[in-house]
This record gives C-alpha cells, structure tokens and sequence, in this order.
C-alpha cells in the first residue's frame, strides 16, 4: 500500500460542481492511507490550492471556469518542474468520454484519464497506481485510440503498466497499449514521415540498443516484471533501465515517454 494511517496519500480534488467534489471526498477518505488535503471550484483555485498544499495526487476536472483543467495541468506541472512545488500526479476526470480531452491531458502531462462514472473501487486503485508510477486511462477511450489509430496519428500516447514495483493497472482501466502484442520488432512500425517529431528521434538516439528494447516494450504496456521476463532480466536492472531512459528522453514518467516513442516513430499503430 502506498500510504499508511500515519502518513496517508494527501489528495486535492478540483471540480467546479460541489456535489461532485462531496461524492469523491467521502470515497478517499473512508481510506486509511488517503486523505482530502484540499478542494477548488475552478482552475485557478485549483492551481492555488496545489501550490499551498503539495498534495500527492490531484483529481482535476477538464470543464471548469476561468482556466481549464488541461490548461491547470500543465500550469501545475509547470510549477513542479521550474522547482517551485513538489510534483504532483494529475488524474484527469470528466463526464464526458472524448478522445480529445484523453490526448490534451496526456500530452500536458497527466498520468490519468478516468469517466466520473468509474466505480469507487477503481478511482481509489487508479489514484495508488499514479503514486506508483503507472499510470490509467478509461478503457473505453483506450480502445477507440487504438481502433482509430489516434495515437501514432497524434503522437499522444496512454497509460502503460506499473512503473518501478511492477504495479499492475487497476480493474476497470486497460494496461495501454496490450494489443500490440507479439515479439518487439513487430511493435517497431515506421509511420508516415510526415508523423515523426525530429526533436524527439534526437532524443531517442541517445538511447542504447537495450534501452530503446526497453521502451518498445514498456509502449506495449508490459510492467517492470514482465519486461524482465520477456529480456531475462533482474527487476532491478529493468527499473535501472526504465530511469535512465526516463532521464535521457527527459520526460516525466512512462506515459510522456510512450508519447515520445510515437512521435519519433520507435513504435505506431497497426
């Protein structure tokens, strides 16, 4: 478990309808290792609220007064990156069930996507598992990314297995993308030239031959344990591994780097 009694997951929720807000309050804390730090009725509280309270976990609303809640993602993060507050795992919540609102908020660096309607017990396992490093995403939205080949087409990418422990994606949320399948040249797919971002193939050529094996298999949505499986590898040499190339592409988590697999070709649709 990721909090204790004692040092619970501090959670701020930023919703701009109260009722909202009461509903998800009393879900997380009924959880021993969870608790409110925190709520906002619009984007710019919300930012301020984050910035005052440095939670672990942020339940951010898309549609929302003043600023919304893409924009006060990566307002957040902006914060967290230039130093100013501890970072933050946004988890993105929305009524509505829009490919669009998934890839705005992924690529602004959220590492959830989720439908209000999910069920209690997967918000709660969906807000441990953005602590753990994974990431989540609506399966719902995740099959029609992938049907519609949305994401090597907008170089957006979705969640991916658990990150160092090997956390598995909670019920209800897909492990992204589990449908490539098969051996890891076959997840290597040249999309059009037009598609491929050169800055990020820069990026990528900084990585070794293992590394780039590495991330192929983590785009396929494979967890720590599962790639030490398919490479023969130590869970701590995968973990070492995943790090490095987090550090050499210079992105956040695994979602961002997912992303930029796409947009430098290493991986596309079908």
């Amino acid at each position: 478990m990721s909090g204790h009694a004692s040092n619970p997951l501090r959670v701020v929720l930023v919703d701009d309808q109260a009722l909202v807000r009461a509903g998800f309050a009393m879900v997380i804390d009924s959880q021993p290792d969870m608790t409110v730090a925190g709520q906002a009725g619009d984007g710019v509280t919300g930012i301020d609220t984050v910035r005052q309270e440095e939670p672990d976990v942020v339940l951010m609303d898309v549609r929302m007064p003043r600023v919304d809640g893409i924009e006060a993602t990566e307002q957040i993060l902006g914060l967290a990156d230039s130093g100013q507050i501890r970072t933050p795992k946004i988890i993105v919540l929305t009524t509505f069930d829009d490919d669009e609102y998934a890839l705005h908020a992924l690529r602004g660096g959220a590492s959830g996507f989720l439908l209000k309607d999910t069920l209690p017990e997967v918000l709660l396992d969906s807000i441990r598992t953005v602590v753990d490093g994974g990431a989540v995403i609506a399966p719902t939205t995740t099959r029609r990314l992938l049907d519609n080949e949305l994401l090597p087409r907008l170089g957006a990418g979705g969640p991916t297995g658990g990150a160092g422990g090997g956390h598995d994606s909670p019920a209800g949320t897909d492990s992204w993308p589990a449908e490539t399948g098969g051996s890891t040249s076959d997840a290597a797919v040249d999309p059009p030239p037009n598609l491929l971002d050169e800055a990020a193939a820069r990026r990528l050529e900084t990585l070794t031959p293992r590394e780039r094996e590495v991330l192929v298999l983590i785009a396929q949505g494979l967890s720590n344990t599962e790639i030490g499986q398919r490479l023969f590898l130590a869970q701590p040499t995968v973990k070492t591994h995943v790090g490095r190339i987090l550090m050499k592409l210079q992105v956040r988590d695994r979602v961002q780097a997912v992303v930029l697999a796409y947009e430098a070709g290493l991986v596309g649709g079908h």
